[in-house]
């Protein structure tokens, strides 16, 4: 459920050098203008889409950047939407109550951003006083944006909120482009595509820089992992496209609809699409209702065994998901439905993963794993929910429909 990342920034480049040098020099608007018409031929070459139109570039002062983040996180991520999304990591014991989810996201971001691609007004704002070198990084990375934003509809993939293991493995593809390409224009006449000890160090390097800057080291994991997720996961699936479908880009019918299939690209060839959960409940009480995915129970079960990191191989035999978060008087409800490819993998995620939450001792709480017989697939339920809850006796149903799209 990747909803750390702010969905209306596409996108912070976190493998860049962020923020502004003191000794760099500043460019100005006319300068950011000929960078961008410098790019252009060469982004457009290495994804092979041909920009519509030039998009559009403007300078910001940090002090600006602040206020339209604040004003877009109103926007994007409410205050029911906000509560929803941390009860359901602080329930399974992934988020420490103590965090402030709204005030870290804009330290972050705020010390991240560089420069960015607002889809809303088609133009690439840069950070006023960035090193050129710095930002030209940054720029053929968002360029990409820019013409994803020419041949896709990325306001409705971004803001779709039916849906956030979906919106993730979309978010993993934009992404992925954009740092592959990023990478393929910043090195020219280097194989990257196919080169995989760059990409080891690259995953290095990575964590070294991220791990070096204030916020994002103190940032507990389950955040961490949810920000890097796209760059990383998006551009190892993006290098796997490349090389099995030159020329193509795996856009609209052909997007991957889930973080199973951004991570296990086997999952994506063989078309294995995630099979649907819904509630057949009243949304009486509802505050939160959405999916979880495969990374994010990668996270849970990283959190579960102690390790600072995820383990995504080998694939967790995941077929899909819903949870609902109920407002309560004694504090916040969680229910979450679970189905999966056969009965061995919903007995490992039983046994190892949603059972020791039982040990996740939280006051007033208790905690309920069970299957549920009857479905058409393995099915296991987790609720998470105050001791005196009322729906205790009469639980939310929930219905195993057919894969999506099938």
């Amino acid at each position: 459920m990747n909803r750390w990342r702010p969905l209306f920034l596409v996108a912070v480049l976190v493998v860049a050098c962020r923020g502004a040098s003191p000794s760099a020099q500043a460019v100005s608007d006319r300068q950011l203008g000929a960078l961008v018409d410098s790019l252009l031929p060469v982004v457009s070459k290495a994804t092979g889409l041909a920009f519509k139109a030039t998009p559009r570039s403007a300078i910001r002062t940090r002090e600006q950047i602040h206020a339209y983040l604040i004003a877009k996180m109103a926007r994007e991520l409410p205050p029911a939407k906000l509560e929803g999304i941390a009860a359901t990591y602080r329930l399974l014991g992934m988020l420490p109550d103590s965090v402030d989810l709204r005030q870290l996201f804009l330290d972050l971001y705020t010390e991240q951003i560089a420069g960015f691609y607002d889809p809303d007004s088609t133009t690439f704002f840069a950070i006023q006083g960035t090193d050129p070198a710095q930002l030209r990084l940054v720029l053929a990375h968002e360029l990409v944006h820019a013409l994803q934003g020419q041949y896709l509809a990325l306001d409705s993939i971004l803001r779709d909120s039916t849906n956030a293991d979906r919106q993730s493995a979309a978010q993993a593809v934009l992404e992925g482009q954009a740092t592959l390409v990023s990478l393929v224009v910043m090195a020219p006449g280097m194989d990257i595509v196919n080169n995989d000890g760059f990409w080891a160090t690259f995953r290095d390097q990575l964590e070294q820089q991220q791990t070096g800057t204030t916020v994002y080291a103190r940032a507990p994991m389950v955040i961490r992992e949810e920000l890097t997720f796209p760059y990383v996961a998006g551009a190892d699936f993006m290098r796997w496209y490349d090389k099995n479908h030159p020329g193509t880009v795996p856009f609209n019918t052909a997007m991957p609809q889930s973080t199973e299939q951004i991570l296990h690209s086997d999952r994506y060839a063989a078309g294995e699409r995630p099979v649907r959960v819904r509630f057949t409940d009243d949304t009486a009480g509802v505050i939160f209702d959405d999916t979880f995915g495969e990374f994010d129970i990668d996270l849970l079960r990283a959190v579960v065994v102690g390790a600072t990191s995820p383990r995504t191989d080998p694939a967790i035999g995941w077929a899909g998901d819903r949870l609902r978060v109920y407002r309560s008087p004694a504090g916040p409800a969680l229910v979450w439905v679970t189905t999966w490819d056969a009965p061995r993998f919903a007995l490992q995620f039983h046994d190892q993963i949603a059972t020791p939450l039982a040990s996740h001792h939280r006051p007033g709480y208790r905690i309920a794993v069970d299957t549920l017989p009857g479905s058409t697939r393995p099915t296991v339920r987790v609720v998470v929910a105050p001791t005196g809850w009322a729906r205790w006796t009469s639980l939310p149903r929930a219905q195993i429909e057919a894969p999506t799209g099938q």
